[in-house]
C-alpha cells in the first residue's frame, strides 16, 4: 500500500522534537478539558452526532475557559459498539454524521431528517446526490476520493463485500477474494460499483462534518484530543487488505491474538482477540502502514493519544487454542527504531503515551526517551502507597492526568463501589466530607503540576455506576451512555468555569 500523508499531518522539525519534544507543543501549557465521545451527546436519534448538539458543547465547553475537547476513537465501531476495534483503522463512523447539514446541502428534506432510520437517511442522501446536477459539490467529493484513495478504496470494497456475503468473516469468502487475486477484485469492483460508490460518499460526509467541526473549535480556542486504538479488528479491511503485516494462518485466520494479563480490571486477564502484528514486515516497508495511519489522525486532532503504549515495548500473545488470558506470553514489541522511525515523519509533540497496565523501567524509558506525555489516574492512586504515582502530590508537570479514562468507573460509582477500606485514606487525602466526592477528585486533579488535566463527562455530572463508558473483559452492555438534557447544564458549567479559574488551567 502506498501510504497517504494527509495535509497537516508531518512536521519537517520532528527530528528536533525528539530531544525538544515540548517545543510549540499544545500538551505543554497549563490547561485542563473533558472527556466526552461524540455518540455520548444527547439528542433524539440512537446516537450523538456531529451536529447542532456538538456545536453547543465545543461552545459551552470553551466558554468556561478550558482547551481541550477529548474523545474517543471516531473510527466505525464493532457489532459490541466498541470503539477499540473496529472495522477500519482509516474511516470515519458513519452513525455520527448528523442530518441537519444533509438537509441544508439539498440533498435531504427536513422530514426525511427525522423520520427515518440512520441508514436509510444515508442512502436517500446518496440517491439524491447522484440525481443532482454536477457541481460543486461532486467536485468536493472526487478531489476527497482521490485524495484518500489509498485507504478509502480498500474500505469501500472490504465494507461492500461483506454486505454481500451476509456479514460473513472475510476468511469464509471464495478464495480467490479472499486472497486478492488481482482479476477477483477487477470482477469484485465493476459487480459492487454503485455499493462501494455510496461506502465512498459516507465517509465523505463524515470527513466534511468532522472537519466543519474541527474549524469551529478551533476558532473558540478549544483543542482535539484524540485515540488511536493499538491494535485493529481481524474483521476490518486492514487485515483483509494487508494481510501479510500481521500474524495469519494460510486461509487468513490468526495464529495468536492480542489481550493482557491478569490486571486491575479483570484477574482473569483480558482476550482481545485482534490479530498481532507481524513487525518484521512493517520493519521491511519502513513503517508506512503506521505512519499513514498516525498521520490521518493528527489530520483529525490536534493531539492524539496513543492507545496500549506498552505494546510498543513488548506485547500479550495468546495462542491459537488458548483456553484463557492467562495463558498467554509476553513478546517484544517494535520498540525504539518504530518510534524513530514514526517521528521524523509526525509531530511527536503531540502525541501522548497511554502508559497503564503492566508498566515496566523499559516501558517508562521508551516513554521519556521521546518526552512523551504519560497518563496519572486518580482512582489507580490509592493502594496505601504514599508514593504512589497516581497520587496528585507525584503527578510530574509533564503528564496529562485525569480522574478516570473510559475504562474506569464513574469517580462517584468507584467510590460506592469499588473504594472499600481505602475510603477513609481517600476522604483524608482529599480532605473530603465525601457528599461530593467527584468535585473534590477533580480538584486535586486540576491542582495538581501536570500539564494537561481531563475530567470525563460523567464526573463533571456527578453520576454513578450506570453511566460508566465501558468495563474492559465485558464484551456487551458498553459504550451506550447518553447525556440527558442539556448538552451542558448550567450548573456543571458554572462549577467547571471556577475550577478552571481556581486551577490556573483557563485560557
Amino acid at each position: 500500500m502506498k501510504p497517504s500523508y494527509p495535509r497537516g499531518a508531518t512536521n519537517r522539525d520532528s527530528i528536533a522534537r525528539v530531544t525538544d519534544p515540548h517545543a510549540g507543543s499544545p500538551l505543554a501549557s497549563r490547561s485542563g478539558g473533558v472527556l466526552l465521545h461524540p455518540t455520548s451527546l444527547p439528542g433524539a436519534g440512537p446516537s450523538g452526532n456531529l451536529g447542532t448538539v456538538a456545536y453547543r458543547f465545543a461552545e459551552r465547553l470553551a466558554s468556561t475557559g478550558l482547551s481541550w475537547w477529548q474523545t474517543l476513537p471516531v473510527g466505525p465501531v464493532d457489532p459490541w459498539r466498541s470503539p477499540y476495534s473496529g472495522p477500519s483503522a482509516f474511516a470515519g463512523n458513519a452513525s455520527l454524521i448528523a442530518p441537519e447539514p444533509l438537509v441544508a446541502q439539498g440533498l435531504l428534506r427536513a422530514d426525511e431528517a427525522t423520520g427515518m432510520k440512520h441508514e436509510e437517511t444515508l442512502r436517500r442522501a446518496f440517491d439524491v446526490f447522484e440525481a443532482m446536477a454536477r457541481g460543486a459539490l461532486h467536485d468536493d467529493f472526487e478531489a476527497y476520493c482521490a485524495a484518500q484513495e489509498d485507504w478509502l478504496e480498500d474500505h469501500a470494497l472490504y465494507t461492500a463485500l461483506r454486505s454481500a456475503h451476509g456479514g460473513r468473516s472475510w476468511t469464509a469468502w471464495d478464495a480467490p477474494i479472499r486472497d486478492r487475486e488481482p482479476a477477483a477484485l477487477a470482477r469484485a469492483r465493476r459487480n459492487l460499483e454503485e455499493q462501494t460508490r455510496f461506502e465512498r460518499f459516507v465517509q465523505f460526509l463524515f470527513d466534511r462534518q468532522w472537519d466543519a467541526l474541527r474549524d469551529r473549535c478551533r476558532e473558540l480556542g478549544l483543542r482535539l484530543l484524540g485515540d488511536v486504538p493499538f491494535y485493529v479488528a481481524h474483521e476490518s479491511a486492514d487485515v483483509w487488505s494487508r494481510a501479510p503485516l500481521f500474524l495469519l494462518d494460510g486461509q487468513g485466520r490468526p495464529t495468536s491474538t492480542a489481550g493482557v494479563p491478569p490486571d486491575y480490571f479483570n484477574e482473569e486477564g483480558q482476550w482481545w482477540g485482534n490479530p498481532l502484528y507481524r513487525w518484521d514486515r512493517h520493519r521491511d516497508e519502513g513503517y508506512a502502514w503506521w505512519i499513514a495511519r498516525l498521520g490521518r489522525a493528527l489530520a483529525r486532532f490536534d493531539a492524539v493519544r496513543l492507545d496500549h503504549f506498552i505494546a510498543i515495548h513488548n506485547y500479550w500473545e495468546i495462542p491459537d487454542g488458548a483456553r484463557s488470558a492467562r495463558e498467554g506470553r509476553w513478546a517484544g514489541g517494535p520498540g525504539v527504531p518504530f518510534l524513530q522511525t514514526v517521528f521524523q515523519r509526525l509531530d511527536v509533540g503531540r502525541f501522548v503515551a497511554e502508559d497503564l497496565g503492566a508498566i515496566s523501567d523499559a516501558v517508562r524509558d521508551l516513554r521519556d526517551r521521546f518526552g512523551l506525555p504519560g497518563m496519572r489516574v486518580i482512582q489507580f492512586g490509592f493502594d496505601g502507597d504514599p508514593d504512589n504515582e497516581h497520587l496528585p502530590h507525584r503527578y510530574p508537570p509533564g503528564c496529562v492526568a485525569y480522574t478516570g479514562t473510559h475504562d474506569n468507573n464513574t469517580s462517584a460509582g468507584w467510590f460506592e463501589q469499588e473504594a472499600g477500606p481505602s475510603r477513609l485514606a481517600i476522604l483524608e487525602y482529599l480532605g473530603s466530607d465525601g457528599r461530593a466526592i467527584h468535585r473534590d477528585l477533580a480538584r486535586a486533579v486540576f491542582a495538581s503540576q501536570a500539564s494537561v488535566a481531563i475530567l470525563p463527562a460523567q464526573d463533571l455530572l456527578g453520576l454513578g455506576s450506570a453511566a460508566r463508558m465501558n468495563r474492559p473483559g465485558v464484551i456487551e452492555g458498553n459504550w451506550t451512555w447518553r447525556m440527558s438534557g442539556s448538552a451542558l447544564p448550567d450548573d456543571a458549567l458554572e462549577w467547571l468555569q471556577d475550577l478552571a479559574a481556581r486551577s490556573g488551567r483557563g485560557r
